[in-house]
């Protein structure tokens, strides 16, 4: 049994969970925890979980609404992270007391029950991975913070179950913000973050007749809304878009089975 749900997604923080168990034991990962260590636990207390039950960290990058509090995290709950010796050197190269274990591009990683398949993206980060989770039967792919799909990002997303998926913003949207132009550079760059219609082209280029969860994730708050979204999906998926589900930031998403 393969399973997973966002316990946020934006901004100000991302974190998400993937749970697999075989009737006699589970294990989880806790991808990302981009909140203060009270502000993840009352999440994971919403999420029916006590920290305790969290396995191990997998930490994608340095920036700090997906890396967090996964140092303070680590230390309080005796938490496994596994992260990129680049991530780990971008974000201080702390002293995580023997819990840190590093990860690399196609090299998979046993975490009980789950196996993750980490993998590199193009983004403004040291060394940003993104993964591919199975239990041996189901699959589930995490794709966020990036400036554009590579053929190497596509070709590990191949035979999808579930799919978690940046729609960071409108292109229109942002050209007429508040941002400064060096940040509307960087955001809407090939090393920022995905258009909607960018992801759309991944969603059209990743969904087949099995998939059974597409989730949009990391919105933007000023320049996305959930309506144009569904309308950039509507294009993809015809009538299965009103299926497809976002991640908001406040409250992530119920627990999805994959």
């Amino acid at each position: 049994m393969l399973r997973f749900r966002s316990l946020g997604s934006g901004s100000a923080g991302n974190a998400t969970l993937i749970e697999a168990g075989n009737g006699i034991s589970t294990s989880r990962v806790l991808v990302d925890c981009g909140f203060g260590v009270r502000h993840l636990e009352a999440r994971l207390e919403r999420a029916g979980l006590v920290p305790t039950d969290i396995t191990a960290l997998f930490i994608t990058h340095e920036h700090g609404d997906h890396i967090g509090c996964a140092h303070a995290f680590s230390r309080r709950h005796g938490t496994a992270v596994w992260m990129s010796e680049g991530t780990w050197m971008a974000s201080g190269a702390r002293d995580y007391e023997g819990r840190l274990n590093f990860a690399r591009d196609g090299e998979a990683i046993e975490v009980g029950e789950l196996m993750l398949q980490p993998f590199t993206v193009p983004h403004d980060a040291r060394e940003p991975l993104q993964l591919r989770c199975t239990d041996g039967a189901r699959h589930l792919g995490v794709l966020t913070d990036l400036g554009h799909a590579t053929p190497h990002v596509i070709a590990q997303l191949g035979g999808l179950h579930a799919l978690l998926l940046e729609f960071n913003h409108d292109v229109d949207m942002l050209a007429v913000s508040s941002y400064p132009p060096f940040l509307k550079q960087r955001v809407g760059g090939k090393w920022g973050h995905l258009s909607n219609d960018a992801a759309s082209g991944i969603a059209q280029a990743l969904c087949h007749s099995h998939m059974r969860h597409l989730v949009a994730a990391h919105l933007s708050e000023q320049n996305n809304k959930p309506e144009i979204v569904r309308q950039a999906m509507a294009q993809v998926l015809g009538a299965n878009a009103d299926e497809m589900l976002t991640a908001n930031a406040a409250e992530g998403t119920p627990w999805l089975d994959v």
